[in-house]
């Protein structure tokens, strides 16, 4: 046997090992899926709000008031702006409605006077052929809404869950954090608790950026909405600054909403200046505040999220697709800390990829393992 086939045979039992346990995994955490989502987006909301929490700590708020202001502030800020975009559709629906109906009235008029020349007897029997469709597919329809019912009834679930997990990572998440690593050998737990950090700190800048550009996109869309007059742009802004944090493609699919409200009330030419509008700030999305201000957060090649994206979306639809750069963030910075030879590898390699450097606060430094054993109870 060659020595190219004996390195081919070593590396390919190796990789299928490495593919066999990534696909185990993965299942695993399918299987699980009802709790590793909400800690996941519980572990999210944490790096959002876990600087305003230690803040308010640091300047002399017991902790347990710091979590509980910050939580209803959050709260209070989601909630308005759900209860806006709600109020605020109803408010316009009637007016919508009409403009539909206007819409559809001209189009059934096109149709007969247009170059189609079709008679009002066949749009009328394509109608009722539309009608007889919804009618012979009412079970499976009925079928369909106790499926929502079931997950509306998850999801409800999973935001409980959520919360209690957001509540204890923001009280006391770097004990957890601690206490858990005691399954790490000894010899390379402080490594591991330092992955930890940058992995967890890499993900706090990452939310803070597309905080940030969440808020620029809704801002530019809002505002070209309100001067083209479109109805419910403050609205619709809203749910851009939402859909926003999904990268890349959250923006785009709430955006295209402001384009069907555009073209049914104000037409075509309207529908096009928003399209082109949704088009311009993704633009200076992807070519001015990605580098600049997501660029400095995560380093991660434009190709890697798209991609991330991709399967996120395909393992796991929507929630797949959300946490997909997250997790991938987490990933870059951690991954990198534990591989490196030295803590002075590992911090110079965070500054050539011009990523914060990472460093732990002073109330952050690992005690020793017979230490923390004793404090397993605070975990």
């Amino acid at each position: 046997m060659t020595p190219l086939v004996r390195k081919a045979a070593a590396w390919s039992w190796r990789l299928l090992v490495i593919f066999a346990a990534i696909v185990v995994l993965l299942w695993t955490v399918k299987r699980l899926e009802v709790i590793v989502v909400p800690v996941a987006l519980a572990t999210i909301l944490a790096a959002l709000l876990l600087p305003a929490v230690d803040w308010l700590d640091h300047r002399g708020v017991p902790r347990g008031a710091a979590v509980a202001l910050t939580l209803l502030s959050g709260l209070a800020l989601v909630g308005g702006i759900l209860t806006f975009v709600v109020t605020q559709f109803i408010k316009g629906a009637p007016d919508l409605i009409e403009q539909v109906s206007r819409s559809v009235e001209g189009v059934r008029d096109w149709l007969i006077t247009g170059p189609l020349e079709l008679s009002r007897e066949q749009i009328q029997s394509a109608g009722d052929a539309f009608v007889q469709a919804l009618r012979d597919n009412e079970e499976r329809l009925a079928r369909g809404t106790v499926s929502t019912a079931t997950a509306v009834t998850e999801i409800v679930t999973g935001a409980v869950l959520v919360l209690f997990t957001l509540i204890f990572l923001l009280h006391g998440g770097r004990n957890i954090f601690s206490f858990v690593t005691l399954i790490v050998p000894a010899t390379v737990r402080n490594r591991v608790r330092d992955a930890g950090r940058a992995g967890f700190y890499s993900l706090i800048g990452y939310v803070r950026a597309t905080f940030l550009v969440a808020l620029i996109d809704a801002i530019g869309i809002g505002t070209g909405l309100a001067i083209m007059g479109i109805p419910l742009a403050l609205p619709l802004a809203s749910l851009v600054f939402l859909g926003a944090f999904v990268p890349l493609v959250g923006a785009v699919i709430t955006g295209f909403l402001a384009v069907i409200v555009a073209l049914i009330a104000k037409g075509w030419i309207f529908a096009l200046i928003t399209l082109g509008l949704i088009v311009a700030v993704q633009q200076v999305e992807g070519h001015v505040l990605q580098p600049l201000v997501m660029g400095r957060a995560v380093s991660i090649h434009p190709l890697a999220v798209v991609l991330a994206i991709a399967s996120g979306g395909v393992l796991a639809g929507i929630i797949g697709a959300l946490l997909a750069v997250p997790v991938l963030a987490f990933l870059n910075s951690a991954v990198r800390v534990l591989v490196a030879e030295d803590p002075d590898a590992a911090e110079a390699a965070l500054v050539a990829s011009d990523e914060p450097v990472i460093k732990a606060p002073a109330d952050d430094i690992d005690e020793p393992a017979d230490q923390a054993d004793t404090r397993t109870g605070d975990a």
